[in-house]
């Protein structure tokens, strides 16, 4: 089953269990097996059954997630890799030369933003940041004829910023760049950037996707079929796959993502409520509330608001520091979008390395993952923890 075949028949919960593999035709079994390979057998020479010849080109159990990825997204091609920072490597050498210039995002992940400026630009590609969610900022930072990326995450990290993504679309398009969507912190339930005009979408599996937290991956969905073999040329040649166990466990996550993502979203809300309450917080940032500035362009492109909630505390950088070490149900912990619920402080964790630049986040900021536990537990934990 292509990555696209399912996509106008089926809905997304379908599609994430069932496309990219039928069951196996000797067996019979429902899920594609571990192939704990890393070379086939030819019949003479150039005769490879199903294309197979070398893991690191193509391994069966990374086909079956590939095809599904590629169907949640609605995407003609899915790729997968061993991080979401190989992923981005792999697009980046794929379609930048020396002299590209890329758009940047002013708040972008930290990690990207350090692929760019401390590896890219050894090999003379240059950045610019703008606000995603500014039309006019991205427009000027366009510079045509050598802007070949626009480079977007909605919502932002850490600060859940939204870009609008058929708009950015268009404002790429004009300017003769690519929109580049990094849907990590959405999901490919909760948004499919490629319907909105999207060029290529970006996923660190390791979060929302895998939904474990045992497993680092990577993806990238495409449905241009030129840009398609550019990419599969690189992923072969430059080779940051994952290994099947990896590609198992991130389509064992993917098959349950719409319930997992469902939950997240309704524990985050119960919780954006607490904390609208709460005296000792002074702000909260939520997509899903009527007064954050890119609340009507996120209930237009997202499904819900999904999982992801920070909040600035009244005390400065120490209660948030506080907050951060008390509570018990949430984990101190970086990363994000597993079924247990995450805590931690931006401006000394994920966000360090940006500190003294513009990406620098505010210090009395915490950002929770939220999880899939009992959400009168989560909010008990919070309330000690706020003290």
């Amino acid at each position: 089953m292509s990555g696209s075949e399912h996509q106008h028949k089926s809905g997304f919960e379908t599609r994430a269990i069932h496309a990219g593999y039928e069951p196996d035709p000797v067996t019979g079994a429902v899920i594609p097996p571990i192939f704990a390979t890393s070379t086939y057998k030819q019949d003479g020479v150039g005769g490879l059954r199903g294309g197979y010849e070398y893991s690191r080109s193509a391994n069966p159990t990374r086909t079956a997630l590939e095809g599904a990825l590629a169907a949640v997204e609605e995407g003609e091609r899915g790729f997968a890799f061993a991080s979401g920072l190989a992923a981005e490597d792999t697009l980046i050498r794929a379609v930048l030369r020396p002299g590209d210039h890329v758009v940047l995002p002013d708040d972008a992940y930290g990690g990207t933003f350090r692929l760019f400026d401390k590896v890219a630009t050894n090999w003379g590609i240059v950045h610019d940041p703008a606000p995603a969610s500014d039309l006019d900022a991205v427009r000027a930072a366009i510079r045509p004829g050598q802007t070949k990326l626009v480079w977007v995450e909605t919502p932002t990290n850490p600060l859940l910023n939204i870009g609008d993504i058929e708009a950015l679309a268009a404002v790429a398009h004009e300017g003769g760049a690519l929109l580049v969507v990094d849907n990590t912190f959405a999901s490919p339930y909760l948004q499919q950037p490629l319907t909105l005009g999207a060029d290529v979408v970006l996923h660190s599996t390791t979060k929302y996707v895998g939904g474990h937290s045992d497993v680092v991956g990577g993806a990238i969905v495409v449905r241009d079929l030129e840009l398609a073999d550019q990419l599969a040329f690189h992923q072969n040649s430059i080779g940051g796959v994952p290994g099947p166990f990896d590609a198992f466990l991130t389509h064992r996550g993917l098959k349950t993502l719409a319930v997992r993502m469902d939950r997240h979203s309704d524990n985050a809300e119960r919780i954006v409520d607490f904390l609208l309450g709460h005296p000792k917080v002074a702000q909260v940032l939520y997509p899903g509330l009527p007064d954050h500035p890119g609340h009507e362009i996120a209930a237009r492109q997202m499904k819900r608001y999904g999982g992801m909630v920070s909040f600035r505390v009244t005390g400065g950088q120490q209660q948030a520091l506080d907050v951060c070490g008390r509570t018990e149900v949430f984990t101190l912990g970086e990363s994000l979008g597993g079924v247990e619920s995450l805590i931690e402080h931006p401006g000394q964790m994920t966000h360090a390395s940006v500190a003294g630049t513009d990406l620098e986040v505010p210090a009395d900021l915490v950002r929770l993952s939220v999880g899939i536990e009992t959400a009168d537990d989560l909010i008990a934990d919070l309330d000690r923890a706020l003290g």
